[in-house]
Parts: C-alpha cells; sequence; structure tokens
C-alpha cells in the first residue's frame, strides 16, 4: 500500500502535465474549427450596398467585410421571398420541393421537420455552440400555439443551443420576441392570444381606429391589429407587457448576438444573425432618422450596416475576426413601396436598390433572387471578386465539405471551393422560385418557361417576370433582361427547357400556370 501510494505520488506531476498536454491540445483543436457568422439581410438589394457601386446609399461597414473579403457578382437566394429563402438556407433543399415552402402567417406550424436536419444541427455534431438571432419565419409549433406556454417544435429542435426571435416578420402579430420557448416579458394576468382568422370582440384595427396609426399607415394589406401605432397582418389581443418596439429592434437584436458570441475563447460558435431592415415596417432608432436622405427605407439600410458594425468591432476586440467566417447576404430582392406609406418610393432620388436588375421582390427576373452575397474569413479567403454562380443553398454542403463531413444526397452542392475564391465558376445551373413559379440559371443564360397571370404586381410596382411565352436571356450581354432571345435561339431555348424539366423532375410542370405551392 505504501509503495503504491509513494508511486502514486511520484507519478502525479507527470500525470497533471499529460491533463494539462491534452486539455491545451483539445483547445487548439477547437479553435481551429473557424467561427460560422451568417449575417441575413431582409429584402436588401445589390445597389442598396455601396460596395457593389449601383446605388447611392454608403454602407461602409458592409463594405470592411467586402474589401476584406470576397464580393460575389452572380450570387442567389433560392426564392424572390423570405420563407422559401430561409428554409433552403437551414436545410440544403430547393423550397419548391415543400409545399408548405411559402410566407408563412405568423401563428404558422413549424416548417422544418425536427428529423430534417439543418445547419445548426451539422455544425453542433462538430462541437460548436449553435444560434439564431432575429427573424425566424418557418413557423413554430404545431399550428396550436399556446404564446403563454413554452413554444415547442422551435428553433431550439433544430439544432439551436440558443434562439431569440421573432415569429415571423416585423408586419406581422405576434410583435413580441421569443427567447428558447418564452415570450419575452409575458405577464400570466394579460394572456397573448393571436389570430390570422378574425378579429377579437373588441379589439380595435387600422380600419375601425385609423387615429390609433400613428407612425405610418397602411397602403395595402396592413390594416389589421395595430400596435406602436403601425398597422400589422393578423389579428393580436393581450401580451402589453411583452410588445416590442420597433425603434429599438436593431440593438435588441446586435445586443442578444454579441452576448451569444461572448468572448468565443474555448469553443466555435455557429451564429445565425437574420436582421429585419428593409424589410416593412421600416422604423429605425431616432439616432438613424433622417440621415439617409431617403425616408425611412434608406435610414433602415443605415442601421443594418450599424448592426454589421458592432458585430465587427466585436469579434475585433475579441481576437476571433481573423478565425471567423463571416457570410453577408440576403434573402430576396429589393422591394420599395410593400405596405405602407413610407416615402420610399418619393425619396428614392438616385439611388437603384435593383443595381439595374429587372424585377424585384416577388419576380422571376434577376432582381428577384440575385443578393448581395460577400465572404470574410482572413485566415483563409483572399480579397477580391467572383463571378462564380453560387446560391446561398449550397450552405449546407460547403460547409459540411469544409469541416469534412459527408452529406447525403440533396439540392445543396459543395461549392466549398467557390465560396473560398479557389473555384471561378461555380454550379452549373440553379433553379429559382417566386411564388411557386419557377425559373432556370444556366451558364450565361436565364430561362422563364411560359406562365398565365398577371404581369405586374401593381401594389408594389414589380414586374413578375410572368409571359405567357418562354423567356430565354443572355445576361453577359444583357443583364438587365431587356432582349428576349426565345424567338432568335430556338436550339439554345430548347436545350434549357429541357435541362431544366430534368432538374426539377419529371413529375413537376415547368410551364403553364402552375402552383407547386
Amino acid at each position: 500500500m505504501k509503495i503504491a501510494c509513494r508511486l502514486f505520488f511520484a507519478m502525479k506531476p507527470l500525470m497533471l502535465g499529460i491533463c494539462l498536454l491534452l486539455y491545451c491540445f483539445s483547445h487548439l483543436l477547437a479553435q481551429s474549427k473557424p467561427n460560422i457568422l451568417i449575417i441575413y439581410a431582409d429584402d436588401l438589394g445589390i445597389g442598396d450596398v455601396s460596395a457593389y457601386g449601383k446605388g447611392k446609399l454608403a454602407t461602409p461597414n458592409i463594405d470592411k467585410l467586402a474589401q476584406g473579403g470576397l464580393r460575389f457578382t452572380n450570387a442567389y437566394a433560392t426564392s424572390a421571398t423570405c420563407t422559401p429563402s430561409r428554409y433552403a438556407l437551414l436545410t440544403g433543399q430547393y423550397p419548391w420541393r415543400n409545399p408548405r415552402a411559402k410566407i408563412l402567417t405568423g401563428d404558422a406550424p413549424a416548417l422544418l421537420d425536427t428529423a430534417q436536419k439543418t445547419v445548426a444541427d451539422l455544425l453542433k455534431t462538430q462541437g460548436y455552440r449553435t444560434g439564431v438571432v432575429g427573424k425566424w419565419h418557418l413557423g413554430l409549433g404545431d399550428g396550436r400555439t399556446d404564446w403563454n406556454q413554452p413554444i415547442q417544435q422551435n428553433p431550439n429542435d433544430l439544432g439551436f443551443d440558443y434562439s431569440f426571435i421573432m415569429a415571423a416578420t416585423t408586419d406581422r402579430v405576434p410583435t413580441v420576441y421569443i427567447e428558447n420557448r418564452r415570450v419575452l416579458g409575458l405577464s400570466a394576468g394579460d394572456p397573448l392570444q393571436v389570430s390570422y382568422e378574425k378579429n377579437f370582440p373588441g379589439e380595435p384595427t387600422a380600419l375601425t381606429n385609423p387615429e390609433l396609426l400613428t407612425k405610418q399607415k397602411w397602403h395595402h394589406g396592413h390594416n389589421q391589429s395595430v400596435h406602436n401605432g403601425i398597422p400589422r397582418i393578423g389579428f393580436m389581443r393581450g401580451g402589453k407587457s411583452a410588445l416590442w418596439q420597433d425603434e429599438t429592434m436593431g440593438d435588441v437584436f446586435v445586443e442578444k448576438a454579441l452576448n451569444f458570441i461572448g468572448s468565443g475563447a474555448t469553443q466555435p460558435f455557429f451564429l445565425y444573425f437574420a436582421l429585419h431592415q428593409p424589410h416593412v415596417p421600416r422604423v429605425p432608432h431616432p439616432r438613424f432618422v433622417g440621415k439617409s436622405g431617403m425616408g425611412p427605407r434608406g435610414d433602415a439600410i443605415l442601421e443594418l450596416d450599424w448592426c454589421v458594425g458592432e458585430m465587427l468591432q466585436h469579434l475585433q476586440n475579441k481576437g476571433l475576426l481573423e478565425n471567423t467566417l463571416i457570410i453577408f447576404s440576403s434573402d430576396n430582392g429589393p422591394v420599395l413601396n410593400d405596405g405602407y406609406y413610407d416615402d420610399a418610393v418619393e425619396k428614392v432620388g438616385g439611388h437603384d436598390p435593383f443595381g439595374g436588375l429587372r424585377g424585384g421582390k416577388y419576380s422571376l427576373f434577376e432582381g428577384g433572387a440575385k443578393v448581395p452575397f460577400i465572404v470574410h474569413w482572413p485566415e483563409r479567403v483572399r480579397p477580391g471578386v467572383s463571378d462564380a454562380l453560387f446560391c446561398q443553398l449550397d450552405l449546407y454542403a460547403s460547409l459540411a465539405a469544409l469541416l469534412k463531413l459527408k452529406t447525403p444526397a440533396m439540392d445543396s452542392q459543395d461549392q466549398l471551393a467557390a465560396l473560398l475564391g479557389k473555384n471561378k465558376k461555380g454550379r452549373r445551373e440553379l433553379v429559382l422560385e417566386a411564388s411557386g413559379r419557377l425559373a432556370y440559371r444556366s451558364g450565361a443564360y436565364a430561362f422563364i418557361p411560359p406562365y398565365k397571370g398577371a404581369a405586374l404586381l401593381k401594389e408594389v410596382n414589380i414586374e413578375l417576370g410572368v409571359l405567357p411565352s418562354a423567356q430565354l436571356y443572355d445576361l453577359r450581354s444583357d443583364p438587365a433582361q431587356k432582349n428576349n432571345l426565345a424567338g432568335s435561339s430556338a436550339k439554345v431555348l430548347a436545350k434549357l427547357e429541357q435541362a431544366m424539366q430534368k432538374a426539377v423532375g419529371a413529375q413537376q410542370k415547368i410551364s403553364g400556370d402552375i402552383q407547386l405551392k
């Protein structure tokens, strides 16, 4: 016994040294994996980012990302609206394969099944702390959510360790924050109720009580419950202690994001930072009001740029910037009047949010899904410009490849080389979506099948890309899609139509008055 004790104490320094060595090794191994930060804007156009040289607004913090990273000129969301693009980004699946992947109400059931793996699930298996802060808009619960109880089927069930979200959009109820599974600040004595079918008895709306509209008035579609002087979509009652203030939303999201990142010293993090700017209603903090000269939309973009700057400064201060892969993009193209009278049209002046592209949000034309896309990672990405065809859909497989993980056969492609600037071509083809209709991108060509329906969405004054005959554009010589080649390039048209049908699948029609959703 005495010999054993002497041996233990003799070995103790060696054992401590080995333990210390193992700890240091594991710490270094963890830190060799990059932190991953996706900053996702809402309705931001290529022309809204000054690094693209298309508009009149100055976005110096986003420009810092571009100057120190890789700015893509040929990058796309999958869709021309928000929910489908977010679905694709997180799952690596084309949204049109899911009949429910369309713009959701604020009380919609969860769009993502817990059996469907997300980017957060993937990274969590590799030791990442995972978080989402900001706009969710992918549904919650089973469609019968009791907002006064812990909410199930939320981001915490989809690979995220931490979530601080709004359920849908700033123009939809419920206008409350949800932290993990609870509505933040909710009082038991004033329960929250939400409906998208009918109003609650005695509750005012924008139609019955227009005097309540003290900050913005509705132009179309936003005339139901009123909160903070702003009319919304949907009906809500109660929950007064939990209601957000639109003016401070940017500050709140930044604070929660920075708190999640913390010092980031012992474990790599993944943060999906889904900002709300410049989606309507545009109600930036007073310190940004009037600064752009373009009304609330321009001011909201300045606030968005400030949010990006706060993230960069924090990462720099904590010594994390060099080994953080930052991806900045938007969920779809821009729109000016999207439901409120806020001077977006009247004060846009010489600024071109669309960056010379045809269409915009809701459209099959390039302006619908072609978006700003910037990759910043000082340790691995050399500054420059990439013309590679890249889609947000490919982040799933590309991040898996970065961590040397295999993924099952899926729509997402391993485009890591393009993401890091090693491949100048990227994807060969891409299927794009807008309101259930599909378009096709292959090489330099954009192909839109014939569709029935209105060519113009009058409420927002945006061309939808819908014509009763096929459309073919050579984007090298005609990026604004003004010259339809369908009548003069029959062989190219037939080839693209055939290729698109193969990409979509034989069971799906790609022409006619289709509605996949």
